[in-house]
């Protein structure tokens, strides 16, 4: 499961596995192994691995299926604008078939 998150962030993210290695400190090999299952990163890598993606440990490593984002670390500017539009996104939007009548 940790692979296929990396993975999937990692892409997701438009990051190479280059630039991944050089955030992470880290060899561009060792970022392969652990997208292919080879091997797993230590808890130092990982923790870093959760700080570049903005996830909790438990998702990044398949024990918990709710994808969360840590906002902590952003400026109080920015957390804001994301509060704002996690609000926004969550609102109901009015029935499509409501509109029809």
């Amino acid at each position: 499961m940790f692979c296929d998150n990396l993975k999937q962030l990692r892409e997701q993210s438009g990051i190479k596995q280059a630039a991944l290695a050089h955030d992470v400190g880290v060899s561009r090999s060792a970022i392969n192994a652990w997208e292919m299952g080879v091997s797993m990163p230590s808890v130092a890598n990982l923790l870093a691995l959760c700080e570049i993606f903005h996830v909790s440990a438990d998702y990044l490593l398949g024990l918990n299926d709710d994808y969360c984002l840590h906002i902590g670390n952003l400026s109080p500017q920015k957390q804001e604008l994301i509060l704002r539009l996690v609000q926004c996104l969550g609102q109901e939007e009015p029935d499509d078939s409501a509109q029809n009548k």
